[in-house]
């Protein structure tokens, strides 16, 4: 019987696994790569073959994923024993490549076994962990085309590699210390500080509440003492990040649980070999300083995923601050020299190694909400590996948005996603988009001529789309695309009442759309509904001064009457600014029109005087979220209209009981939560009146909104109450980080649409 495996097959210990089941069954054959897969030929008794597949699919090694398996009957061969036999290049590549994977269990044993040949070494690896996307500059990946290149290994690692028992046959970033990557500690001029030992060393510096560059995997970190409030506040300043969350990495699973409120799911994603941040509530204790996340009750965790990282935390530290080594809107930093130019004035040592970085990648993060893991930022661990899609479509190079850029191909049914790339703000930024882009071809093996990207004129994706060689171009909704997304990695297709809610995208009728109710298949969409229309007084200066948004939702609620309310309500920062303000909106002077719900939070959480002005980007629907802790509240009124079979949802009502409720002496907690309940019953009653016009029981959420853990159990809630079949995002983050793949799809169904018409 042959055997052709797709996906994750090379570089994960699979033929030395597939040679041990063999063997363990008493069959004989062989198992080699090939450029489109593994193949396995095994001879034997029915039986033995039977347990032979059952083995594989229970018992694959852990980076291993078989996407297609095809088995096909051969003639007998009357082989004597099972084989590895050496690789076949040539054909159509189809392998994988794996994304870089935490420190497992036995190289974490040896790393602090005083008898082992790798004790204390930081580049300790094996088949099962240690880098793999970060240290490629070419296909295949073989240890040539990796960073590992330049370090020959000695006889005794070469005698690992070369053995089917063992679990470092051909693990292609093998070393040791007599052959491998070696630590330096440099001042913040880039001189070597060779007096202590590196790890030793930086320990002390952290100790005394300095600020260190670290690199990690995919890029350097930040780390301070995260219980010292001087360090913090300091690393804080330099980086001029007033107040967004850092994150931190904890020592172990048992201190993040006395620092954290944590369920068994987020426990089993902690501690996943993905390791990603994690959101948890914080538990009030003194170990970590309330500077790190001020103004919200979530704060981001991580498990040391490196041998370093394990060696920096074995003894003095419960958490660590381990935030991306950048400044603002700039990629982070990953070689030397670089991170010493670019990181000068913030970090005041640099523990560095000769180990290459060749390609950019941020931690990853995702939190749990009803009971399922959910991606905010997708990128170390589970890049690159594809979206396995529900059917083939042609190839696509999807650009992305404009923040939380990712880019997309789509080659037959898989779907190649970037890392996180981030905002297209700055021009290192827009160099590590290309840099981002020239990898993913890179790894899908393919340049397509049709190219997908956002209808926003002024977007760089979108201008880039025009630079780029392409027999086609074509340009898809921001909001269609949201929804397009999620029904990709359901595995869903026709049509589907989609709800996608964020801050701003660029509308069909030139508004501001962002609370948007939409029938969708993969190629087409109709805006069947929507938030009800109000201002942004502005432009994008109600972005970082949502006191303004809060004055337009009083606008249009009370209308003339509104000066009146926002003076009780003292939102308004200067006197002057009320016949300013006023004669803005009348004339609507920068003031675009939105359906954006991202604004919405916005302007509540600064009618209730919880934040005025934003230092980041969501920072005030964050807080907004975090003051809902009451658990008592009530569904605030709203109404739902018709004009032209569009149907609105005006929460003008819900404005107007929200400043009744302050006026009467309610808590902000109590009103908050009471906003969150609204939200959810407001998007049942839009569905249910959708779905007896249209008949459609599907219902696909989508949108940064829904990185609210409140509106998104509380949205899924109401529509089970209801009886709809509901999906959301898994795999990708809700929020842009899933665009260019929609973008992907929907420009692959039109490119189907157009053939078969």
């Amino acid at each position: 019987m042959r055997y052709h495996f797709s996906g994750i097959v090379q570089g994960v210990g699979f033929r030395p696994f597939i040679y041990r089941i063999a063997t363990r069954n008493s069959l004989t054959g062989f198992v080699q790569n090939r450029s489109d897969g593994v193949i396995a030929e095994v001879e034997g008794p029915e039986e033995s073959i039977v347990s032979f597949i059952s083995g594989v699919n229970k018992e694959l090694p852990p980076l291993a994923d078989i996407s297609n398996i095809l088995r096909k009957e051969i003639a007998v061969r009357n082989d004597k024993v099972f084989r590895i036999s050496e690789s076949k290049t040539g054909g159509l590549g189809k392998v994988l490549i794996t994304p870089d994977i935490a420190t497992c269990g036995d190289c974490f044993k040896e790393l602090f076994d005083p008898e082992d040949r790798r004790y204390r070494y930081p580049f300790i690896n094996c088949t099962n962990c240690g880098p793999r996307l970060t240290i490629i500059k070419d296909i295949p990946y073989d240890r040539i085309n990796t960073s590992m290149s330049c370090f020959p290994m000695c006889l005794s690692c070469r005698a690992e590699y070369e053995n089917p028992a063992d679990r470092r046959f051909h693990a292609e970033p093998n070393a040791c210390p007599v052959c491998g990557p070696s630590l330096e500690l440099l001042d913040e001029e880039g001189k070597v500080l060779t007096e202590e030992e590196p790890i030793q060393k930086t320990t002390a510096l952290l100790l005394e509440g300095y600020v260190v560059a670290i690199k990690g995997l995919g890029g350097f970190h930040l780390a301070v003492d995260a219980a010292n409030d001087e360090a913090v506040k300091r690393l804080r300043s330099r980086k001029f990040r007033e107040e967004k969350p850092l994150a931190i990495m904890v020592k172990d699973i048992d201190v993040a649980g006395r620092l954290f409120r944590i369920d068994k799911e987020e426990e089993a994603l902690l501690k996943s070999p993905q390791r990603p941040i994690v959101l948890a509530e914080k538990r009030k204790t003194g170990a970590v300083s309330s500077a790190v996340a001020p103004g919200v009750s979530n704060l981001g965790i991580m498990l040391p995923y490196t041998p370093l990282h394990h060696m920096l935390l074995e003894k003095h530290f419960q958490a660590l601050i381990m935030t991306s080594a950048n400044q603002v809107d700039e990629p982070i930093c990953i070689a030397n020299r670089e991170a010493i130019k670019r990181l000068k004035g913030i970090a005041d040592y640099f523990l560095v190694h000769n180990r290459d970085i060749l390609v950019r990648c941020d931690d990853s993060i995702a939190t749990v909400s009803a009971g399922k893991k959910r991606m905010l930022r997708r990128s170390r661990g589970f890049a690159p590996k594809p979206v396995i899609l529900k059917k083939s479509y042609p190839e696509i190079l999807a650009l992305g948005p404009q923040m939380k850029t990712t880019i997309c191909i789509l080659k037959g049914n898989f779907a190649f996603l970037s890392p996180h790339i981030g905002d297209m703000e700055t021009p290192e930024a827009r160099d590590f988009y290309r840099e981002s882009l020239a990898l993913i071809q890179k790894i899908a093996e393919c340049q397509p001529d049709i190219i997908a990207c956002d209808l926003h004129p002024a977007y760089y994706t979108t201008k880039l789309a025009e630079d780029l060689t392409s027999s086609r171009i074509i340009r898809v909704q921001h909001h269609h695309a949201h929804i397009v997304s999620a029904m990709a990695e359901n595995g869903i297709d026709g049509e589907v009442i989609g709800l996608a809610m964020d801050g701003t995208g660029y509308g069909l009728d030139g508004t501001v759309w962002g609370g948007e109710f939409l029938v969708a298949d993969e190629a087409n969409f109709t805006r069947i509904g929507h938030i009800m229309n109000y201002l942004l007084p502005g432009g994008e200066k109600a972005i970082r001064e949502p006191w303004r948004i809060a004055v337009s939702l009083l606008k249009e609620a009370y209308g003339d009457n509104w000066p009146g309310v926002a003076e009780k309500l003292k939102i308004v920062p200067k006197k002057n600014y009320y016949e300013m303000m006023d004669r803005v909106m009348t004339h609507r002077f920068n003031s675009p029109v939105t359906s954006s719900l991202g604004r919405l939070f916005d302007g509540v959480a600064a009618i209730l005087r919880i934040r005025q002005n934003v230092t980041f980007e969501g920072q005030a629907a964050m807080e907004l979220e975090a003051t809902a802790k009451s658990k008592i509240g009530i569904i605030l009124p709203f109404d739902i209209s018709n004009t032209d079979d569009v149907f609105c949802l005006d929460f003008s009502p819900m404005i107007r009981k929200i400043v009744d409720e302050i006026m009467a002496g309610r808590t902000k907690a109590e009103i908050a939560y009471s906003f969150h309940l609204t939200l959810p019953a407001a998007f049942r009653s839009m569905a249910d009146a959708i779905r007896k016009r249209t008949g459609l029981n599907r219902v696909v959420l989508s949108g940064g909104c829904f990185q609210n853990r409140l509106l998104t159990e509380g949205t899924i809630a109401e529509l089970e109450k209801a009886a709809f079949d509901i999906f959301f995002h898994e795999v990708l983050p809700s929020n842009d980080g899933c665009i260019s793949l929609g973008q992907a799809v929907c420009a692959g169904a039109q490119v189907i649409g157009r053939r078969i018409t």
